[in-house]
């Protein structure tokens, strides 16, 4: 006898095998999904890595590293080493091995002020190749496989090697473009040279000219924001501003000589009655010297994007 088909249970079955089917095609899409997005998100850090110099220390003598920039910070990778700033100039790293003989392999790290990354593997050697390195000499073609940059939190996320060569550009070959700042006296005139603006930062640009027999030699450079109603200030009404970086290569003007540095400042604006004052002060001396910047100054300054800055 023959068994009628039943609509009602074939229905049910078709019903369970979609949602099978659906289910499978689900979890094959979800497989692939992850598949895609591990490729995505776990991606390998060879293009990123950091190619070390390679270094030999011994335990009887010192290596010393020359830096184009003052050292900020050094890491050393293990107690093998010893290592310290040769004061007083920041520059200059002294390293040797603080035990004889080791074997293992060991490493540093340096970053200096120009926001470079330096990374060195060590080895032992009692007779290195060499005991100095002048990092000076290094191309720049020579030094992208080595050194990486670092953005430092008081350029506020502003690229350090591109405010280094900004500073430099505006040291070297920056045209004078305000004239009215400036004071003179005892042979020694100081004047705002040129005043620019990039990324929320001031760039001032200031120059010294010595018309005198007598070198004048700079100790201080203030830069403060004062009250030119109050006449009878004292200074903890003054405020005083924090340069972010300096660019000052030659601090002394020998007799009948200029020179020019240039100073970084976080952007600022002043209230109706106030005034910038930059005060330079001579060591040993009395020849002390200040310039007055109103807000009109501050607020037309050039814009870095029309100077022409050349890359080394």
């Amino acid at each position: 006898m023959c068994q009628k088909n039943n609509p009602l249970k074939n229905k049910k079955m078709n019903k369970i095998k979609r949602n099978y089917l659906t289910t499978v095609v689900f979890l094959l899409l979800t497989v692939r999904a992850l598949a895609q997005d591990s490729i995505f998100t776990y991606l390998p850090l060879e293009q990123a890595r950091l190619q070390p110099y390679k270094m030999q220390v011994t335990y009887n003598k010192t290596s010393h590293l020359i830096f184009p920039s003052p050292i900020r910070y050094v890491d050393l990778g293990s107690d093998l080493l010893v290592a310290n700033k040769a004061e007083p100039v920041g520059n200059v790293l002294r390293i040797k091995s603080a035990v004889r003989d080791f074997e293992e392999e060991t490493n540093f790290s340096v970053i200096t002020e120009d926001g470079k990354f330096y990374s060195f593997d060590v080895f032992y050697s009692s007779y290195p190749d060499a005991l100095s390195y002048d990092l000076l000499k290094m191309q720049r073609s020579n030094e992208r496989q080595y050194i990486a940059d670092v953005l430092f939190e008081d350029l506020r996320g502003s690229s350090s090697s591109l405010t280094e060569l900004i500073m430099e550009n505006l040291y070297e070959k920056s045209s004078k473009t305000i004239k009215h700042i400036s004071s003179r006296s005892y042979g020694i005139q100081f004047s705002v040279r040129a005043l620019h603006v990039n990324d929320s930062k001031f760039f001032f640009t200031l120059e010294i000219k010595n018309s005198s027999n007598v070198s004048y030699e700079i100790d201080l450079v203030n830069f403060k924001i004062i009250d030119k109603r109050n006449l009878k200030r004292t200074v903890v009404q003054d405020k005083l501003l924090e340069p972010v970086r300096i660019h000052f290569p030659v601090m002394t003007a020998i007799h009948h000589a200029d020179i020019l540095g240039v100073y970084l400042l976080d952007q600022f604006t002043l209230l109706k009655d106030q005034v910038l004052e930059i005060e330079i002060l001579e060591k040993n001396g009395g020849r002390h010297q200040k310039v007055q910047l109103e807000n009109t100054d501050l607020i037309h300054a050039r814009l870095i994007s029309s100077l022409n800055v050349k890359t080394k």
